[in-house]
């Protein structure tokens, strides 16, 4: 072996990927069985402890893996939270345009600000009463997420701007004379409220000393529907006056 080949074997090897070897389809398999597995344990870790309150080499404890396959993977800590993130994002926006283009088909010429608010919420909410851990998880990152100042905004931005403004445009035919301003206002009012009950915490359970409880989701569904629905009709009924 030349000193040339010598020198360069140390640097190829250097240069391997820290988890299973590309070309084999078994490989390739455990790779992509790795890869999900560390998605699912640092969803489940970022929902219990928050962004800040989880490290890559707890990630990879959990998940039996390295650091060093983190890093591979998702190079940074945000990075693979966008990318857990990212990952049910699809699957959910999927579900609720699909249910707002089939209410819209439905409904035609009588379209409703109760239907379109429906057709938003009930993928989601439907997730929540389901029980997969996975999926309530995921659901209480994405309550994280709208109330974090620093990166929050531009996450959800990147996974719901779209399917929240294809809700808009479909209250927008339910209230056609609704000022932009207010149409916004009123969905901003919705959201917290839904983001409130991803949140999955007992906060009505304690307040309503067990009227109420949080994981309803059957009773929560039409209330919420009700309430934001009267919301969007009164703020959008009349140009806003100012205080």
């Amino acid at each position: 072996m030349s000193t040339a080949t010598a020198r360069s074997a140390p640097s190829a090897r250097a240069k391997r990927p820290p988890g299973p070897r590309p070309g084999r389809p078994a490989a390739a398999l455990a790779e992509a069985d790795l890869r999900g597995r560390i998605l699912d344990v640092a969803e489940a870790l970022f929902a219990k402890h928050g962004f800040d309150g989880v490290t890559t080499r707890a990630i990879a404890q959990a998940a039996a893996a390295t650091t060093g396959m983190i890093h591979y993977y998702f190079t940074t800590k945000q990075a693979l939270f966008d990318a857990v993130f990212a990952r049910r994002a699809d699957v959910v926006n999927a579900e609720r345009l699909a249910a707002l283009s089939a209410y819209e088909r439905d409904a035609g010429d009588a379209v409703t600000v109760e239907g379109a608010i429906a057709a938003f919420l009930r993928p989601v909410l439907a997730k929540l009463a389901a029980g997969d851990d996975g999926w309530r998880n995921y659901l209480i990152l994405i309550a994280q997420a709208a109330h974090n100042h620093e990166w929050g905004g531009a996450v959800m931005t990147r996974a719901f701007d779209p399917v929240v403004e294809r809700l808009i445009a479909l209250i927008r035919r339910a209230l056609p004379h609704a000022q932009d301003a207010d149409l916004y206002w009123a969905y901003y009012s919705l959201s917290g409220a839904l983001m409130l009950a991803l949140a999955q915490t007992d906060r009505i359970d304690r307040l309503s000393n067990g009227v109420c409880r949080a994981m309803d989701v059957a009773a929560l569904e039409p209330r919420m529907i009700a309430f934001a629905a009267a919301g969007f009709k009164r703020v959008c009924a009349a140009p806003t006056q100012p205080a």
